[in-house]
C-alpha cells in the first residue's frame, strides 16, 4: 500500500493503519531502534512505541515521507529509552559513542533548553550535511542518524574501517568549522 493511502487510514482512524505502517516500514523501524538500543525487546517496544505516536500525531499532521517520519519518531523513543536505561552508566556501548562524537563538534555554550537556537542548530547542521558530497554524506547519515557500527558502514560500502573512522573524522571537524563559523 502506498505512504498517501495509508496517511489516510490515519485520517479515517482505521486501526489497518498501523498493520499497513508495521508490514510496510516495521522492519526499518526496528533496525533503528535496534542500532541504538542492541536489545531486541527494546527495540521492538521502540518500534510498539513509534506506532502510537504516529497514531497520536496523524491528524492533524500529514508528513510528507512517512518513512523519514516514522524514523525520526522511532530514533526520538530510542534515544529516549536508551538514556533511561543508561542514567548515571557511562559508555557501554555503540550509542554512547556516537553522542559523545557528535558532542564534541557542539560548543559547551550551546544551549539545547531554547527552542530556537535548538532549531537554528539543526537548521546549520542539515546544511552542512546535504552540502556534502555523496559517500561522505551517506556514511556521515549511516553513523550519526542511524547509529550504525563503524563495521557494518564499512562492510555496506566497501572501505576499511580505518577509512570510515577517517571519513568520520575529517567530516566532524568540517562540522566543527561550521558550527564555530555560526557561533556553534
Amino acid at each position: 500500500m502506498d505512504d498517501k493511502r495509508i496517511i489516510g487510514l490515519y485520517f479515517e482512524r482505521r486501526e489497518q493503519a498501523v498493520e499497513e505502517t508495521a508490514k510496510k516500514y516495521g522492519r526499518y523501524c526496528y533496525a533503528i531502534a535496534y542500532n541504538i538500543l542492541s536489545d531486541p525487546e527494546d527495540a521492538e517496544e521502540s518500534v510498539n512505541d513509534t506506532y502510537l505516536d504516529a497514531w497520536n500525531a496523524i491528524p492533524p499532521h500529514r508528513p510528507n515521507s512517512l518513512a523519514l517520519f516514522l524514523g525520526k519518531i522511532t530514533r526520538r523513543i530510542s534515544i529516549d529509552r536508551w538514556r533511561i536505561r543508561n542514567a548515571g552508566k557511562r559508555g557501554g556501548g555503540e550509542t554512547a559513542l556516537v553522542l559523545e562524537e557528535l558532542y564534541q563538534c557542539v560548543a559547551s555554550d550551546a544551549n539545547p533548553e531554547r527552542e530556537f537556537e535548538r532549531k537554528q542548530l539543526a537548521q546549520v547542521i542539515n546544511q552542512f550535511v546535504k552540502s556534502l558530497p555523496g559517500n561522505e554524506q551517506k556514511v556521515f547519515l549511516c553513523r550519526y542518524w542511524y547509529m550504525d557500527s563503524i563495521k557494518s558502514i564499512s562492510q555496506r560500502f566497501g572501505y576499511s574501517e580505518s577509512k570510515v573512522k577517517s571519513m568520520l573524522f575529517r567530516t566532524r571537524e568540517k562540522l566543527r568549522e561550521v558550527l564555530r563559523k555560526e557561533g556553534y
